[in-house]
């Protein structure tokens, strides 16, 4: 009886510091630094229209390549977003809604630190859709 008891406490004490190694680990993510974007990607036009064709090709190639750390609806929250020294962001809010679809392709494009480059891996027309799918997240 009193080995069932010390197994059940071991058990829950080490739940418990998962949990807290869990936590530690999400809060220790900085903020992202300000991502500044080339004049030529901010001013571009994103030449797919926002139909549904588009944001059914984006939303699929969203989730091959984009939730496992942005989540399925844009808020950061995918399985690999607690592995990354930065936050992944929140696509439902201002901050990243008000930016143009030319800095969203840029990024996505290019790429920078916890953030893999896309150029070689998405075809541009692709990551325009994807432009036009994260544009449904907003709150």
């Amino acid at each position: 009886m009193k080995r069932t008891i010390k197994f059940a406490a071991f058990v829950l004490v080490a739940a418990f510091a998962l949990v807290l190694a869990g936590n530690s680990a999400q809060a220790q993510q900085k903020k992202a630094e300000p991502w500044p974007v080339p004049a030529e990607y901010k001013n571009m036009a994103n030449p797919l229209a926002g139909d549904a064709a588009s944001i059914k090709l984006g939303k699929t190639s969203y989730n091959k390549n984009c939730a496992s750390c942005h989540g399925k609806t844009g808020l950061g929250d995918g399985p690999k977003s607690r592995t990354l020294k930065t936050s992944s962001g929140d696509f439902t809010g201002a901050e990243y809604q008000g930016q143009t679809d030319g800095e969203h392709f840029y990024k996505t494009k290019v790429g920078r630190g916890d953030m893999p480059a896309y150029d070689k891996k998405v075809p541009d027309r692709e990551i325009w859709a994807i432009v036009n799918y994260m544009r449904t997240f907003k709150k």
